[in-house]
C-alpha cells in the first residue's frame, strides 16, 4: 500500500493531467483595483460561477469583481503541540 503522500501526491497529478485535457474558459474581469484580470477556469468551474452569479442577478466578471471586495476568512490560528 502506498504512503499517504504518495496517495495525496498521485491524486495532483492525475487532477493535473485531468485539467489540462478540459477545454478552459478565459474570463475577463476587473479587479478592486482596477486590474484588468483574465482567470481562467476549466468548463464545470465557468457553469458554477455562471449558475453563482445568475442567481444573484449579476454577470460572472461583476460576481468575481464583489467577491473581490470581500476580505479573506482569518486563519485558524496553529495548535500548539499538535
Amino acid at each position: 500500500m502506498a504512503a499517504p503522500e504518495s496517495i495525496d501526491d498521485d491524486n495532483f497529478l492525475r487532477g493535473l493531467v485531468k485539467s489540462s485535457r478540459q477545454r478552459t474558459v478565459h474570463l475577463r474581469w476587473t479587479d478592486r483595483d482596477g486590474t484588468a484580470r483574465l482567470t481562467p477556469v476549466t468548463s464545470a468551474e465557468a457553469t458554477r460561477l455562471n449558475a453563482l452569479a445568475r442567481a444573484r442577478g449579476l454577470s460572472a466578471e461583476a460576481l468575481l469583481r464583489e467577491i473581490a471586495h470581500q476580505p479573506a476568512p482569518p486563519r485558524p490560528a496553529p495548535s500548539v503541540g499538535d
